[in-house]
């Protein structure tokens, strides 16, 4: 009878134990791990260098060149290229050379310290050409915004303009001054620089060229204010036109001193003259005015119209004179990385010298053997009730 019930009592305990483990849920399997997140590879960072006047009286030139440049490497880094095989972010150190030479090579040899990768400018010839010495000796291609013959006359391989030169404006306003506009006594001022001195030097060989008489030669300098001494001068010369080589703070309180001596001289220059500022300046006494501009009028480029869209929408203004052509310069350092399949100057730069291409300001972008641009007409403007209009476009 004991062992009966032990036994019972064994397998009231079993069948306890039974259900009780049936009661328990079954141990889950272990999670497995989650697959390891894809490394995504940076892009690399490539260096590009700019310098302009971004201070001072010429400032609004400079900024506007680097407004031009910033919207081009926007467009491109949001296109995320690749080159050598490896996606690229592109990168711009800005310095400000306040239009001076002396700067200029201070800052050309800190970019190139940087070890830059190329050269957007320098905007002024004045510091374009002592700064393209250094960027030479680094091996570094620059494009720049000056416009004196001297520039790519140095010999260096890495010089390219942005800009049609001095050679090809003066000699189209000086035809133009004997010719269209029958001028019979000329004087000439420049302020100086490279590219005042430079532009009025190819205007006086082109009117001398097509048989005019220039009566006067002045100088100024770029930080001048008052001229009334040169123009009284010029007054008694009898002139009945003044060209002018300098910029726009210049010019336009040179054309408003002239108009208060009563001298009625037609007044004439180069691009820096074709600015909003030369107009709010001069006031009434900019009337008149002629000035002239490579290339096309914007509204004429092959991509004007839809780069004055996309940059007043980025810059909330109006385009200027510079920006397309620091535009196209962006993009066409860049093409030629592209290529060459590298960023490195050595390998580029054959590609960049050889470059064709279509841009904003012209259908073909082309370097001849020192750097400056194969094509490259000239357009004359005048003020016409307070703003710039087109009298005509030569050489295209």
């Amino acid at each position: 009878m004991k062992n009966k019930v032990l036994i019972h009592c064994s397998l009231l305990a079993l069948a306890s134990s039974l259900l009780a483990a049936c009661g328990k849920e079954a141990p889950k399997p272990a999670a497995s791990a989650a697959p390891a997140p894809v490394a995504v590879e940076a892009p690399v960072a490539v260096k590009l260098g700019f310098a302009a006047p971004l201070t001072g009286p010429q400032a609004h030139y400079g900024k506007e060149m680097q407004n031009g440049i910033v919207l081009a490497l926007d467009e491109i880094n949001a296109e995320k290229i690749k080159i050598g095989g490896k996606a690229v972010k592109f990168e711009l150190l800005s310095e400000d050379d306040q239009a001076d030479p002396k700067q200029g090579a201070v800052v050309a040899q800190k970019l190139a310290d940087a070890k830059i990768q190329g050269m957007l400018g320098h905007f002024n010839s004045g510091t374009s050409i002592p700064a393209s010495r250094v960027y030479a000796e680094a091996g570094i291609p620059q494009i720049a915004m000056a416009t004196s013959p001297q520039y790519t006359a140095q010999g260096f391989k890495t010089t390219f303009r942005a800009m049609t030169s001095d050679t090809q404006q003066g000699g189209v306003m000086g035809s133009f001054a004997v010719g269209k506009l029958q001028a019979k006594a000329i004087a000439i001022i420049d302020d100086r620089t490279a590219y005042g001195q430079g532009l009025a030097d190819e205007f006086e060989k082109a009117v001398k060229a097509a048989g005019g008489n220039v009566v006067k030669r002045e100088f100024t300098n770029d930080k001048a204010v008052d001229f009334r001494a040169i123009l009284t001068s010029i007054k008694k010369a009898n002139a009945d036109l003044i060209f002018f080589g300098g910029a726009d703070a210049q010019g336009g309180t040179m054309v408003a001193q002239m108009r208060e001596l009563g001298v009625k001289a037609q007044f004439v220059g180069g691009e820096m003259l074709k600015s909003p500022k030369f107009i709010e300046l001069a006031g009434p006494s900019a009337e008149g005015t002629i000035a002239s501009l490579a290339g096309l009028p914007l509204d004429k480029m092959p991509g004007g119209p839809g780069y004055a869209t996309k940059y007043k929408a980025k810059f909330n203004a109006e385009v200027e004179i510079y920006s397309p052509y620091s535009y196209d310069a962006t993009r066409v350092m860049v093409a030629a990385m592209q290529r060459a399949d590298s960023t490195e100057p050595a390998k580029y730069l054959p590609e960049l010298a050889k470059t064709k291409q279509a841009g904003i300001t012209s259908a073909n972008i082309e370097y001849d053997e020192k750097g400056d641009l194969k094509a490259g007409g000239i357009t004359v403007y005048q003020v016409q009730k307070g703003a710039w209009v087109v009298l005509e476009t030569a050489g295209m």
